[in-house]
């Protein structure tokens, strides 16, 4: 399982300290996960698995997708969720507070870029 952490890490682009924030313990217990040194714990597992939307199958036995597909309704409250834990001045907050402001022209022009975007991909 130490393997996998460390791919879930890595393909979420955090250090050893930003992941062990999130699931509340230091980065010298997780670089001792990663490598084998320590076995995850059961609340261990279910804390990754809930803060990163980790398939718990894939966690436990490399069996499935590594991430739980959310429907957008979820995508919207965790969203929200982080948006309450961001420092204020944080980007995204300031993204949030210029978009409530937009009027529906604004949304309009913003839903044209981002099309654009997406087209260049």
């Amino acid at each position: 399982m130490g393997e996998r952490l460390k791919e879930l890490r890595k393909t979420l682009g955090l250090t050893l300290e930003s992941f062990g924030e999130k699931v509340g313990v230091g980065k010298s217990s997780i670089s001792r996960l990663e490598n084998g040194t320590n076995n995850l714990t059961e609340q261990m597992i279910l804390a990754i698995c809930r803060e990163f939307n980790v398939n718990e199958e894939w966690l436990r036995s490399g069996e499935g997708e590594m991430f739980i597909k959310l429907d957008r309704e979820t995508e919207i409250a965790r969203l929200t969720r982080d948006l309450l834990l961001e420092e204020e001045d944080s980007f995204k907050n300031r993204v949030i507070s210029v978009l409530a402001k937009l009027t529906p022209e604004q949304w309009e022009l913003l839903s044209e870029i981002a099309e654009g975007l997406i087209k260049k991909d």
